[in-house]
């Protein structure tokens, strides 16, 4: 694996180092269990009864464990997974590591602090936004629909119309209908309009999703966790960085360097002019 920056380069999100760890990722899956480079699930079968218990979270090593980008608990996040180790360990080679935003933060390997998005919207709105973004997906005709249309995380709700327990193939499937019909692009129109005063965010990002989170809550609030630890450069990699996508705000941000890449190719390109 390549080394790190120096500190005063540090990279903070994971994803910059992505294109850097292509083809070492590839090496770290068990051979049953491959993971596709450039995509955040791999595409293996799901969990074995027999693989053992992760020793700090008691949780079993499914093959969701397997997940690049992922924080502890299932919801997408800032870290690396390698071999058949549970992600709670990554979290202990990494001055910090920022699931969802940063509303969950990790910092030397311990747990620092994390937000609730059911404490700071209320139950009311959030039962309100959870069934009519039911409501909504049972009237949209895909090719396939999966399970988990909503999933439920500290800071955000995640929402897929395929639902994100397709396969890898269904995923790509979405992911071209989408970029032609722009299914999520009307989705959160439509939920922009009927939520508008609420305080809430609606960005889409990945390839079947959108996250939806209270006003600030985007991933610009990792950076004020590191405020005060006196990082000369903050340097921040992302593939939706348009007006709209989860990357922009970050993208765009003062405190941050934005790059705008493409691939894992193009963001291992990039990392190497930068720190090599």
């Amino acid at each position: 694996m390549a080394p790190s920056p120096r500190r005063d380069r540090r990279v903070l999100r994971a994803g910059a180092v992505r294109g850097a760890l292509g083809r070492a990722h590839r090496t770290w899956a068990p051979r049953p269990l491959p993971l596709p480079v450039g995509t955040g699930r791999s595409s293996g079968a799901a969990s074995c009864i027999r693989c053992p218990r992760c020793s700090m979270c008691s949780r079993p090593f499914k093959a969701k464990h397997l997940t690049l980008f992922k924080d502890p608990h299932g919801a997408a996040g800032l870290i690396v997974v390698a071999n058949w180790r549970c992600r709670c360990h990554v979290v202990e080679k990494f001055d910090y590591v920022f699931p969802e935003n940063g509303l969950v933060a990790y910092k030397d390997g311990k747990f620092l602090c994390k937000q609730s998005i059911q404490g700071y919207l209320g139950e009311d709105i959030l039962q309100d936004l959870i069934n009519y973004c039911l409501s909504y997906i049972a009237k949209i005709k895909l090719p396939k629909k999966r399970g988990t249309f909503i999933e439920f995380r500290n800071g955000m709700l995640n929402v897929s119309p395929i639902g994100r327990s397709c396969s890898q193939e269904e995923r790509v499937e979405f992911y071209e209908l989408d970029k032609k019909e722009h299914i999520r692009e009307k989705f959160v129109a439509d939920l922009r309009r009927e939520f508008a005063g609420k305080g809430l965010t609606f960005s889409i990002g990945g390839q079947i999703s959108f996250d939806v989170f209270p006003d600030g809550w985007d991933k610009r609030y990792c950076l004020g966790i590191v405020a005060n630890d006196g990082y000369k450069t903050i340097y921040f990699f992302g593939d939706k960085t348009m007006p709209g996508g989860n990357d922009y705000e970050i993208y765009t941000d003062s405190r941050t360097e934005g790059h705008s890449v493409t691939s894992p190719q193009d963001t291992r390109r990039i990392c190497e002019e930068l720190f090599f």
